[in-house]
């Protein structure tokens, strides 16, 4: 089992670099693809951590959030950051919306993204 979750912390810690290198090079649209991804898989690590059993294939955060049992022990702020980061993993690989999303991101809003991913990352590996 810990051969399992070290996969999704792995896995995250990778991406949690990536967002960085992203903002480093001003790829805005993809710090918060990046972030989404961190915390998709720290939730994964954490179901695979309470449930001894492989994640279900799937990429939202509330509901991977729900299922694991970590949701309840959240603080409204985490929870309403996991909300903002939701779209970001879907719409940003559409043209359709990349557009859109791309006027709303610039360096200080993608730098405040990084910031709130790494405290919730370290959140939730704290529990691990």
């Amino acid at each position: 089992m810990k051969d399992r979750i070290q996969y999704w912390i792995d896995l995250s810690e990778y991406d949690l670099e990536t967002a960085q290198v992203m903002l480093d090079g001003k790829r805005f649209l993809y710090v918060g693809f990046m972030c989404h991804q961190v915390i998709e898989k720290m939730l994964k690590a954490y179901y695979v951590f309470i449930n001894n059993d492989n994640p279900p294939y799937i990429h939202n955060l509330g509901y991977l959030a729900e299922k694991s049992g970590i949701y309840i022990n959240m603080t409204e702020e985490q929870k309403d950051f996991m909300d903002f980061l939701e779209p970001l993993n879907v719409e940003a690989r559409y043209p359709k919306y990349k557009e859109k999303i791309m006027q709303s991101l610039n360096y200080d809003s993608c730098k405040d993204i990084l910031q709130k991913t790494k405290e919730l990352y370290l959140w939730i590996n704290k529990l691990l």
